[in-house]
């Protein structure tokens, strides 16, 4: 674990804090199992409890059901079905009251006819709302609607009669018979279309505002229809009685949600503007309870019902679904939705009862938990402290630990000890760490482990060839030992030595004068008076041996010493393996970069030397910064890495040229390419020169005088002499072209000469490709001398463009073409030899040298490589390449790098295109470059000033290329 989480608190909070950790996790548990326990149990209890309202609701539906089905179904074959006047209809009303006096849910029976009659008897309760709703007298108990239709019209009427069936009032209601046709009642079409009984979903009445349903069967003798209204008020009163706690919602509703019992009758229906039905019941949503508007969304329910956890109104509810089927009706469900907090009270009052207990527990036992851990967690505390002391490399106080464990006590002697030993690694580990040069490596490792070992003296042997080779001998003062050590054969086990590397592990042997005699230490042992040795084997990480170290020493070396000098000797090993390959590492990158830069100067005969001239100039200007005492540079220093930096970057500074292509780099003429093509040029004069020759030979046959035809055949000779000899020397290339001479030019390629040969044959693919830009020409055919012909143009491909958001911020002006090998076009080259896409080709060496440099995973010290070596093209004033930095992004080594580019080029003997400058003439041309903005003035001048330019040239440049130099003149800035 981290500091953090355990040094703020003591051991006997730790041992206290366990206990109670310990306690409260089994009175939770225990809590969590009697909770667990009780919630399934009341889990399982709600589950039967809601099976139990689904059946008992089920069954008093069934019971309320049962009477009006039996008596629908004997009506269906009584005469009043047949029965045609309103008297004859009274004369059956006793069995009528009789069948509504078998069912206390039963509130009407009527019959409808096929001609739109209908006879409608009614239970009255005697109410006030009855009476003020059907206008009844107060002894009515029974009432009958009648609509009766003759010939004389439709009658409507209302009848009321005491309980003995004696008439107390008849109305006449004119407007009945037009509000109310039974025949469009969906009971009666429902039971025209039925075979048997049928059972309509739950409504409201039209004629009492109540909700039941309706039972209908068809009249036996057809046409007309029997019905029995049941009033479902009574399973609201059950619903209620059947709540499992007081929140409980329990609810019974149709397939499409609307609710047809619910334990408070006041929310079951609502107000409609319709003039057929004034009320309508509600539906889940409109009840106005959270639950359930909840779950109506999850409406239509599944036959199957379910069950489904909701949270509505910050409680957890339980809801369960059960569905509730009668015979010849639509399903109905049963919701019934339990609050969490009231359906789980007992669990959860049980759990907070453990809780309690726990807690009382715990509080008992915390204070004597406390006291014995204080006893304990003492002397520990001490170790602890003395543990924080040695984790800040703090070695200075003693350790005293007495404790009444004898554990403890063990602990702290262990602990001294190690304290001892970890100061003594450090301060090897220290000194081999700090210590960053191969050479100076091995004496630093055997003089530690001289002064760890308490040795007089010791020898390092490292191992090379199957020998041990001796690389440093010391005494205990840091002294070379006097004497010579000798090489010792790794196979020679007499040698104590070669024996330790054979076994590996430390040995310690007493010597006599004959065993360090051959070990070359006679002298060695003379001086220090050692009497004994002990033989140390270096093994790398892979066991092989790297060398051995043999220690002298006066007195005896016992089990402990050997065993330390053992773990010393495996740290020494290491830092001795990881130094020698991180030497090897170094000589390796070193010969792998001067590898690169001799290839890149092989590449081509005329740059050899240039990348390895670049790096000492560069390192040459750098040493004179350093040196300065006054100017710009006076604190300018470089410390071992920057110097290596330097170095690197310096010899890797063009590895982009391997990129470009020789014959470019290489060009001497200006129709180089691969070749020179002037070759082909002279090809075409020799052909211009036959044909002049072959036209006097046929002036002569046609009778033109021999004289005359052979005077104008040396004339035209002498044209094309001179016009090639011209040609040839624009090939050559120059400094300055003049426009008579282009003029010239231009005259001479637009001569023509007779090919009658396929230029289309025996050519690649990319040139037929080119080729295909322009139609055959039809054989024979005049052409230009000197000629820029389509193929002659190859484009430049997506991969040798620069991007304007390139990461690396180059911004160069790239050519449309990749090359124009356009004769015309690069005999007309006005200075030099170049092209503008050849020069941007070689240009572009840097670009690649970013690129390239950049991809490398160089070390934190080696990062500047990149940015050293790719600004030697730029200018101070922002106009080189390919960046086109300022003076004041360029870091000083870029600068200095720039100056040694500029400065070798310059006088470099082995250019193709120009001889080397001499000092003065090289020295000149910077001194404008200076004044133009393109080198760095202050480094110029500390070039100038320190000497450098004068060291470098008398070590590569050629005797005839040193003259002198006016420093002073060359120092004064000149407004360009």
């Amino acid at each position: 674990m981290t500091r953090q989480s355990l040094h703020p608190f003591p051991l006997r909070v730790h041992i206290s804090s366990l206990f109670v950790l310990l306690v409260l996790a089994v009175g939770l548990l225990i809590g969590w199992l009697g909770y667990s326990f009780s919630r399934d149990q009341l889990e399982t209890q709600a589950v039967a409890l809601t099976e139990r309202i689904a059946r008992e609701t089920l069954t008093e539906l069934r019971l309320a059901t049962a009477p009006a089905e039996a008596a629908a179904s004997l009506l269906r074959h009584a005469p009043l079905v047949q029965a045609a006047s309103h008297d004859e209809r009274m004369r059956a009303l006793p069995v009528l009251v009789e069948a509504l006096a078998g069912s206390g849910l039963l509130s009407s029976i009527y019959v409808g006819y096929a001609d739109g009659d209908f006879f409608f008897v009614r239970r009255l309760q005697g109410s006030a709302d009855e009476a003020a709703l059907f206008d009844a007298p107060p002894a009515s108990r029974y009432l009958v609607q009648s609509i009766d239709h003759d010939a004389g019209g439709s009658r409507g009427r209302f009848v009321h009669l005491d309980a003995g069936l004696a008439v107390l009032r008849s109305d006449e209601r004119p407007d009945y018979p037009a509000a109310y046709d039974p025949r469009e009642r969906a009971w009666f079409r429902a039971a025209l279309g039925a075979t048997g009984r049928v059972v309509t979903s739950p409504y409201v009445f039209f004629s009492n505002r109540q909700v039941g349903t309706t039972i209908a069967v068809q009249a036996a003798s057809g046409g007309g229809v029997i019905g029995a209204d049941i009033l479902l008020a009574s399973l609201d009163a059950s619903l209620a009685r059947q709540k499992v706690t007081p929140g409980t919602e329990l609810v019974l509703i149709d397939a499409e949600g609307g609710v047809v019992a619910y334990d408070r009758m006041g929310r079951l229906v609502r107000s409609v503007d319709d003039p057929l039905q004034v009320v309508k019941l509600n539906r889940l949503m409109e009840l106005g309870v959270p639950v359930l508007q909840q779950l109506a969304g999850y409406l239509p329910v599944a036959d199957a019902g379910g069950s489904l956890v909701l949270q509505a109104a910050d409680r957890q509810w339980r809801v369960s679904i059960e569905p509730l089927t009668l015979s010849g009706a639509n399903p109905l469900f049963l919701v019934v939705a339990i609050p969490e907090d009231e359906l789980f009270a007992d669990a959860l009052r049980l759990r907070d009862q453990a809780v309690w207990m726990t807690l009382m527990v715990i509080l008992v036992a915390v204070p004597i938990t406390w006291s014995m851990a204080r006893g304990i967690a003492r002397p520990l505390q001490t170790l602890a402290t003395e543990a924080e002391a040695i984790r800040r490399f703090d070695f200075s106080s003693p350790l005293q630990v007495n404790s009444m464990v004898s554990e403890v006590n063990a602990l702290a002697v262990t602990m001294d000890g190690m304290k001892r030993s970890i100061r003594r690694f450090l301060d090897i580990s220290l000194a081999v760490a700090g210590e960053r040069r191969f050479e100076d490596l091995l004496p630093r490792l055997l003089g530690e482990t001289i002064s760890a070992a308490d040795a007089t003296g010791g020898v390092l042997y490292l191992y090379e060839d199957e020998q041990l080779v001796p690389a440093a001998a010391l005494s205990a003062d840091g002294q070379a030992l006097p004497g010579t050590p000798r090489s010792l054969s790794a196979d020679d086990e007499h040698d104590l030595p070669a024996r330790a590397l054979h076994e590996g592990r430390p040995l310690a042997q007493s010597c006599d004068a004959a065993t360090f005699a051959r070990l070359g230490l006679s002298e060695a042992v003379g001086a220090n008076e050692a009497r004994h040795a002990i033989a140390v084997p270096l093994l790398n990480r892979q066991a092989q041996p790297v060398g051995a170290m043999l220690l002298l020493r006066r007195e005896p070396s016992d089990a402990a010493r050997l065993s330390f000098i053992a773990a010393l000797s495996g740290s020494t090993a290491v830092s001795l393996e990881n130094k020698s390959l991180i030497q090897a590492q170094k000589v390796l990158f070193e010969a792998f970069i001067q590898l690169i830069a001799a290839a890149i100067d092989a590449k081509s005969p005329y740059t050899g030397g240039h990348c390895a001239r670049v790096p000492e100039l560069t390192k040459m200007l750098a040493r004179a910064a350093c040196d300065t005492q006054d100017g710009p540079y006076r604190d300018f220093r470089l410390d071992d890495d920057a110097w290596e930096a330097v170095h690197v970057a310096s010899w890797l500074h063009d590895c982009g040229k391997v990129t470009t292509p020789e014959y470019v780099v290489d060009k001497a003429t200006k129709l180089e390419t691969l070749y020179n093509r002037i070759h082909e040029v002279r090809m075409r004069f020799e052909v211009l020169k036959r044909d002049a020759e072959i036209a006097c030979l046929e002036a002569e046959a046609a009778g033109t005088p021999r004289v005359q035809a052979r005077a104008r055949l040396a004339q035209a000779w002498a044209e094309l002499d001179a016009d090639f000899a011209f040609v040839a020397r624009c090939n050559e290339g120059g400094e300055f072209m003049a426009q008579q001479d282009l003029e010239r030019l231009r005259a001479i390629a637009a001569r023509t000469w007779l090919r009658t040969l396929d230029d289309r044959l025996g050519l690649s693919r990319d040139e037929l490709e080119r080729m295909d830009t322009r139609a055959p020409a039809v054989l024979p055919v005049r052409e230009p001398l000197l000629a820029d012909r389509p193929e002659h143009c190859i484009p430049r491909g997506e991969n040798d463009r620069i991007r304007p958001d390139h990461p690396l911020g180059f911004r160069m002006e790239v050519p449309t073409l990749l090359y124009n090998r356009g004769e015309l076009y690069n005999l007309s080259v006005a200075r030099g030899t170049l092209s503008a896409e050849e020069r941007y080709k070689i240009n572009e060496h840097i670009v690649q040298t970013l690129v390239m440099l950049s991809a490398l995973p160089f070390p934190r010290h080696l990062r500047e490589v990149p940015e050293i070596a790719g600004g030697h093209h730029e200018k101070m004033d922002g106009t080189g390449y390919p960046r086109r930095l300022t003076q004041a992004q360029m870091s000083p080594l870029a600068r200095m790098m720039a100056i040694a580019d500029i400065f070798e080029a310059l006088t470099a003997v082995d250019r193709p295109y120009k001889p080397g400058k001499t000092l003065s003439e090289a020295i000149a041309i910077m001194v404008r470059m200076r004044d133009e903005g393109h080198v760095d003035p202050d480094l110029f001048a500390l070039f100038l000033n320190s000497g450098v330019y004068l060291r470098y040239a008398q070590r590569f440049m050629r005797p005839e290329q040193i003259d002198q130099v006016d420093v002073a003149a060359c120092l004064q800035t000149r407004t360009v």
